[in-house]
């Protein structure tokens, strides 16, 4: 395994353990039980790798060839779940908000990044259009199915530019990675500038025009 394909295993691991909290977090503030928790947590950890899988023909998809990344995600809601019920108040409402909107930021960067370089792996890496569409599906399809499972309007449609947000890291990591800086160098710089437009978005309250 070479440095790039180590980052890219480290990076997907912390894109599941991100996502998978964001999940879980979302189904404790809809007042799921411990198995609503877990199934949200993992359904947005690895929905998006699923639907970039199956639109790349990879089947079945990883997530089902190695069950390392639903474990992950699956511990990851229960040890959520465990320290929201024991510890969790009202007060804490505007932290948990925070807290959700960086761990599901960083879940964006890093899945947009990886799914550019799943598609630059499966031989598409000169077709620019798809590479980055698959990394803005990737990292956009967990959290679509966790806001449409749990009764809400998916964020994609609706808060702080986040589609522009995961296709800015797409691509820049498509543009710079083996032209400019380097592989594992350009995945953290992709990774870091969603996480930033996410985070001055959610500041600056920043959104796309609709009608009032």
């Amino acid at each position: 395994m070479n440095w790039l394909e180590y980052m890219v295993s480290i990076t997907e691991i912390l894109g599941t353990v991100a996502f998978s909290i964001s999940g879980a977090m979302t189904a404790i503030r809809k007042k799921m039980d411990i198995l609503g928790v877990v199934v949200l947590g993992v359904v947005t950890a690895v929905g998006g790798g699923v639907i970039r899988d199956l639109l790349l023909g990879i089947t079945p998809p990883a997530a089902f060839q190695n069950p390392v990344y639903v474990a992950w995600a699956s511990g990851t809601a229960l040890l959520a779940f465990v320290l929201a019920r024991h510890t969790w108040s009202e007060k804490d409402r505007y932290w948990f908000e925070m807290f959700l909107n960086l761990v599901d930021s960083l879940g964006l960067g890093l899945f947009a990044v990886i799914g550019v370089e799943t598609a630059v792996e499966c031989g598409y890496g000169e077709n620019g259009f798809l590479s980055i569409f698959v990394g803005v599906l990737t990292g956009v399809g967990g959290g679509m199915l966790r806001d449409t499972m749990a009764g809400e309007v998916p964020k994609i449609f609706r808060k702080r530019i986040y589609a522009l947000a995961a296709m800015a890291g797409a691509m820049v990591y498509y543009y710079t990675a083996d032209r400019l800086i380097g592989g594992a160098g350009a995945l953290w710089l992709a990774a870091a500038l969603v996480v930033a437009i996410r985070i001055l978005a959610a500041h600056f309250e920043w959104d796309l025009p609709r009608v009032k």
